[in-house]
């Protein structure tokens, strides 16, 4: 039954409100200036000192002159150094020679007057003892002795137990550490259930067997339901993966022999305008595919291994095809900023493949002018793709990152495109972490741009 979280927090809620109900009962009885009853060891060395003083004090005739007087000689002769006598008579009066402490012992008097059970209590560095019976003239008389204390507590000491918050307080503070590890040990289960969703919100779809063995029973079943939430995770996407892979050859099968056919009846009827048009068709339809299975692929298959890779010479390449491509259809290129200092943790080919595909739609849709332009600052990496196009429209720019999506100005449509090539692109760099974006380009045309962590190798 403990094995509920239930349970077990209300167990250790009420575990603690007792411990400090104890503690407030018990700590202040700590205190050595409370008052205590003697032990018999100490009760006989009083009782014994009260009847040397009793044997001299047959010796003063009753009602004599002064004869409280001859009672201090009698105290004086017998109290040790450091110590003070006290007699106290029947009609409470105090006899003694140290009269700055008459009010100690009237004090003291109020808690402790029975000689059958003599007590002491500690009044700064002093303590008193007493009461001891001492008989006199058939009349009883009480002996009280006034003596430096021993053991004293420190000043520190008594001053907590003089404020009972502050003693409330230093208690919270000392049973914390306690507390915060009962805390941690409850929590635990919830902090690794966290970390296991933040790696299937990364794409880690494995399961995590450990989430089953530790923490509380509701710990436990969640832990389960997690791992069978991942399963059914995984097996959805091997169902769509194969998916796709069907799709891919039953739609290609047809799509062959339509280019097939297209073909032999343009070698029997020669070139027309159907002709023309099935074929344009055809191809766009075997591209889109082609693109389709792209995506899937970057969405289920994690084959390709993340890596730390230098920014310069990760993107070189592509660079580099970039600025002859443009020198051949005569466009400006411009690379700025090109870091050589800094490393991103990426699926490289993935990465690399998705801004190969910005560079080309900059291409594809520019006049005269394509810039890239990298900026690191803090912990990342930005890079813009700029074109002087024809741009998109403002309330589209957000909608283009979409499968399939397009443009009112049906640019994809007059270009050849899918709708796919900038789906593939955010697919990649979400991957690796990072975001994109799309703007409007100082250029005039469509800014697109890429924003990636920059990380330490270690």
């Amino acid at each position: 039954m403990f094995d509920r979280l239930t349970i077990r927090i209300f167990t250790i809620f009420l575990l603690t409100i007792v411990f400090f109900l104890m503690l407030i009962m018990v700590l202040p009885s700590l205190d050595s200036r409370n008052l205590t009853y003697l032990a018999n060891k100490d009760k006989e060395a009083g009782n014994i000192l009260a009847r040397q003083v009793e044997n001299d004090l047959v010796n003063v005739p009753k009602d004599s002159f002064r004869w409280w007087m001859r009672f201090i000689v009698v105290m004086d002769n017998h109290q040790k150094s450091g110590q003070s006598l006290f007699i106290v008579t029947p009609n409470e009066q105090i006899i003694t020679a140290e009269t700055k402490n008459i009010d100690l012992v009237k004090n003291f008097r109020e808690k402790s007057s029975n000689v059958d059970d003599p007590a002491k209590k500690i009044y700064d560095s002093q303590e008193i003892i007493g009461p001891f019976l001492v008989h006199y003239a058939n009349t009883e008389y009480q002996l009280y002795i006034l003596q430096q204390a021993t053991g004293i507590q420190s000043q520190f000491v008594n001053f907590i137990f003089d404020h009972p918050f502050l003693l409330l307080a230093l208690t919270m503070l000392a049973s914390s550490p306690f507390l915060l590890w009962l805390s941690w040990s409850i929590a635990k289960p919830a902090r690794g259930l966290k970390k296991a969703a933040d790696q299937v919100a990364k794409g880690n779809l494995q399961e995590w067997p450990e989430l089953e063995q530790i923490g509380s029973s509701e710990y436990k079943a969640t832990g389960a339901s997690f791992n069978h939430m991942l399963r059914e995770l995984k097996r959805m996407q091997e169902v769509q993966h194969r998916l796709f892979s069907d799709i891919s050859h039953e739609l290609r099968t047809p799509l062959t022999r339509l280019q097939l056919a297209t073909a032999l009846l343009r070698r029997k009827q020669g070139e027309s305008n159907e002709v023309v048009r099935i074929d344009i068709e055809a191809l766009k339809l075997d591209s889109m595919i082609g693109d389709l299975l792209s995506l899937a692929r970057q969405q289920y298959d994690n084959n390709e291994i993340r890596e730390f890779n230098q920014i310069n010479l990760l993107f070189k390449q592509v660079l580099d095809n970039a600025a002859f491509e443009a020198e051949q259809i005569g466009k400006k290129f411009t690379v700025a900023n090109l870091p050589t200092n800094h490393t991103i943790l990426c699926y490289p080919v993935a990465l690399c493949s998705a801004l190969e595909n910005v560079i080309r739609n900059a291409f594809r849709y520019s006049n005269k002018q394509i810039v890239v332009n990298f900026v690191a600052q803090q912990k990342k990496i930005t890079i813009t793709i700029d074109d002087d196009g024809p741009g998109v429209a403002e309330n589209e720019l957000e909608q283009i990152f979409r499968p399939f999506y397009r443009t009112s100005e049906a640019r994809d449509r007059q270009s050849g495109g899918t709708g796919l090539g900038l789906a593939i692109v955010a697919n990649a760099i979400i991957r690796d972490h990072g975001t994109v974006k799309a703007e409007k380009s100082h250029l005039g045309g469509l800014r697109i741009v890429i924003v990636l962590p920059i990380h330490k190798h270690q």
